[in-house]
């Protein structure tokens, strides 16, 4: 298993569930575990990436790997400034990843059946569409 990464910089954002950080001065691509955003030409697509911004971007994060994706990217819990980005940024701009999910230990159904009940962001749409039907082609 990959060790964690500890005091490493978040120095880019790719989308609402992936982004880089700086690791013996080297990028690193980070996939977060358990929740899938909308893609970036996906309704919320660009307030998902804004959301992961806010919470990480030019910050010192904690990175626990929890597997390899076919990308190479890691798969990970992710810490930005001692909070939970993974749990954070499902308020109301990400699914619980259900093809990507590592574990259902940290309550993330709980948090977007909230955010779902909150009526706001992405969960004001009536009848939003998961990014993997998104990605299927159900637009």
């Amino acid at each position: 298993m990959l060790d964690i990464l500890t005091l490493v910089t978040v120095i880019g954002i790719s989308d609402g569930d992936t982004l880089t950080v700086l690791h013996d001065r080297q990028p690193v691509k980070i996939r977060l575990a358990e929740i899938d955003a909308p893609e970036k030409r996906q309704p919320y697509g660009n307030r998902s990436k804004q959301s992961l911004s806010d919470l990480c971007f030019e910050k010192q994060a904690k990175v626990i790997p929890r597997t390899q994706d076919r990308y190479g990217r890691i798969v990970a819990r992710v810490y930005c400034d001692d909070m939970d980005a993974n749990a954070a940024h499902r308020y109301n701009v990400a699914w619980h990843g259900f093809t990507i999910n590592t574990s259902q230990t940290y309550g993330l159904y709980a948090i977007q059946d909230y955010a779902r009940s909150s009526g706001k962001e992405l969960w004001a749409d009536p009848d939003p569409v998961p990014p993997w039907d998104w990605r299927k082609g159900g637009r």
